[in-house]
């Protein structure tokens, strides 16, 4: 049995991020079949028992991730020219309130702050924000399969034939698309559920088949909604939900 980087481990365990799983193990706070381990780059069995000291488990609890209602014109990640990144929507007079929510603004909860996935600048819904490297790894990671579902407004006509094809039997990139879940919500509008996330896939898609999209929303991500979350507002994932 061939040793793995510690780090890279509890990565794929979904302990935490690699860069967290440095960043702990440089701390002191990682322990292997009880033994500290505060070197970085050290490696270690798969059958060993890793644990995070009750620090480390302290500070994974106060970790936040954020649901942004994005709206058309911001980008998901970096900025571009003329373009701002959606997360400079996530700022306290913007913060979209539940009923008994408890959690309110911290300046701390922008600190290494990233986008789960991306929504293009054109669309708009459900964009998630987080400190937390499991969440992203659960969201993104290469083998994710978490649904994502969107509402597209679409115009052009869609024969039965071209609506199996969107789901199932296109290709983007020379590789063949997951099977989706494609149906009409209503008469120009199409419902989208996906379990990957190519570069404008569902634009590219609609295109194969001779459809422009003149609107795209993102609704759900795995078990969590956009709700009633208005445009251009955030809230934090609460206690107790899941994706």
């Amino acid at each position: 049995m061939e040793k793995i980087r510690l780090s890279k481990l509890m990565s794929e365990q979904g302990i935490c991020s690699r860069r967290e799983a440095d960043r702990y193990i440089e701390l002191g706070w990682v322990f292997v079949d009880g033994e500290q381990i505060s070197e970085l780059g050290t490696k270690i069995y798969p059958t060993q028992k890793i644990k995070l000291n009750k620090a480390a488990q302290l500070q994974q609890t106060q970790l936040v991730t954020i649901l942004l209602n994005k709206p058309v014109g911001y980008v998901s990640g970096q900025p571009e020219p003329g373009y701002q990144p959606a997360v400079v929507l996530v700022k306290p007079e913007n913060q979209f309130v539940p009923k008994q929510s408890v959690k309110r603004f911290q300046p701390a909860h922008l600190r290494n702050l990233a986008p789960a996935g991306r929504l293009d600048i054109d669309s708009q819904g459900l964009l998630i924000f987080t400190q937390d490297g499991r969440i992203a790894k659960q969201l993104i990671g290469e083998n994710s399969t978490i649904e994502k579902e969107y509402l597209v407004r679409v115009e052009g006509a869609l024969p039965p034939a071209k609506l199996a094809l969107l789901n199932h039997g296109l290709s983007l990139d020379g590789q063949a698309l997951k099977s989706a879940q494609v149906s009409w919500q209503n008469q120009d509008q199409l419902r989208f559920i996906l379990q990957e996330g190519k570069k404008r896939q569902i634009r590219r898609m609609c295109e194969l088949v001779n459809l422009k999209v003149t609107g795209l929303k993102r609704v759900r991500i795995g078990k969590v909604k956009l709700g009633n979350l208005p445009e251009g507002q955030w809230r934090y994932l609460e206690d107790g939900e899941k994706f």
